[in-house]
């Protein structure tokens, strides 16, 4: 069994659709154990709230599961999954937009951001969560575009190109919303009061 596991994780992701085009479930659930990370990680980046998160990563997948009959390979399988789950997140925010003045905050998933503090002790532990405070809410600040540019590039690691198939535009475009949403962010966290970093 965790021989036919291994070799679905090095087949391509078009592979493993094939397969699940067949009813193989576990070829699915490979695509799901390959992409479940970074598609939680873009939601929860961009709702701010985990139970959130966790509901538009799922509901990504399941789309997934449903149109696997009329996806193509004419792209990366990971762009057509970020690009719905991307729809789904923006549709989300846009209700939660008109439900509420405002967007409500976990501040937990902070943890997984990079801070690098050398101090042993109770005080870098509260050094940190004083950080992780601080880039939250400058994220929280930035559009909703200039955030999910930033957090495809910084977090997911993508490149300018497939963010643009991921967003429907321009590389252009995309270049210049990270450098765009890097300087307000930096402009945020030195309003809030990251000057004292």
């Amino acid at each position: 069994m965790s021989e036919v596991l291994g070799r679905m994780n090095e087949d391509s992701d078009w592979e493993l659709v094939a397969r699940a085009r067949a009813g193989d479930m576990r070829a699915f659930s490979a695509l799901v154990t390959r992409y479940q990370t970074p598609i939680l990680r873009f939601c929860r980046c961009m709702t701010r709230t985990v139970d959130d998160a966790e509901e538009l990563a799922q509901e990504s997948f399941v789309r997934i599961y449903r149109h696997l009959n009329r996806l193509e390979p004419k792209a990366k399988f990971s762009t057509v999954l970020f690009g719905i789950a991307r729809n789904l997140t923006l549709n989300f925010l846009r209700d939660t937009a008109r439900r509420v003045d405002g967007l409500a905050l976990i501040r937990e998933d902070a943890r997984e951001l990079p801070v690098a503090d050398h101090r042993p002790g109770p005080g870098a532990h509260a050094r940190r969560r004083e950080v992780e405070s601080i880039v939250e809410q400058a994220m929280e600040a930035l559009s909703p575009e200039h955030r999910e540019a930033l957090v495809l590039r910084e977090m997911d690691g993508l490149d300018y190109a497939t963010i643009g198939r991921i967003t429907h535009c321009p590389a252009g475009t995309v270049k210049s919303r990270i450098a765009r949403a890097r300087e307000q962010l930096r402009e945020q966290v030195l309003k809030i009061g990251g000057a004292n970093l």
